[in-house]
């Protein structure tokens, strides 16, 4: 293989790899879209985040309680339209004592009740 081709080769996937990313921005501005698809496309971010952190929450300590508490309160507060800064440190918060709690010994008493 010479280098012609090697240069021609990295030329194209440089394209194929560039262009789809893009391309939407530039036609994005030009194509109308259904707020059907406007919607469907303001919810990947959050779809992605989700399928992202949603199988680390059981996996959280030795105490799945722990996870799903801390995703409850970062779920609840996203759903309240909270910023985001304001669901992890609140959702952080929440684990924090729930880990000291632990650390006494009283988390049971606490999640039973």
């Amino acid at each position: 293989m010479q280098n012609r081709d090697i240069y021609l080769m990295i030329l194209g996937m440089t394209l194929v790899t560039y262009l789809p990313r893009v391309l939407p921005a530039f036609l994005m501005g030009r194509i109308r879209l259904s707020a059907r698809v406007e919607h469907f496309l303001q919810l990947i971010p959050y779809t992605a985040m989700t399928a992202l952190v949603f199988p680390g929450v059981f996996s959280v300590d030795a105490n799945p309680v722990l996870g799903v508490v801390g995703a409850a309160v970062a779920g609840g507060l996203a759903w309240k339209k909270c910023p985001i800064i304001v669901c992890v440190l609140a959702a952080v918060a929440v684990e924090a004592v729930m880990l000291l709690v632990q650390g006494s010994g009283m988390l049971w008493s606490v999640v039973v009740v």
